[in-house]
């Protein structure tokens, strides 16, 4: 029984990092994949959530701006218009003087 127990405490912490480890691992490499593709097509703008299984989302996409709903039962397009002007920043608007 004193054999069973000691296998478990050396085991268990070793199966233990080996998850931890694989886990950072592929962090690590997904990090890196998303660095190499470059630039993104895609751009969440902004969601809004109207029920727990319905969200509305605009989505920026080629310099359109696309309208979605996005429920249990997939995407819906609901509208679709040019993008907008990136929005001026607070600081800029007084000349940026602080």
């Amino acid at each position: 029984m004193a054999w069973y127990i000691i296998k478990l405490l050396i085991l268990l912490p070793v199966i233990a990092g080996l998850a931890w480890g694989s886990l950072k691992l592929l962090q690590k490499l997904q990090e890196r994949q998303t660095a190499a593709s470059g630039t993104k097509s895609v751009r969440i703008v902004e969601t809004t959530m109207l029920s727990p299984t319905l969200k509305l989302a605009v989505i920026e996409f080629h310099g359109r701006e696309i309208l979605v709903s996005a429920s249990r039962n997939g995407l819906t397009r609901l509208a679709e218009a040019p993008a907008r002007a990136p929005a001026p920043m607070p600081a800029m608007l007084d000349g940026g003087a602080a």
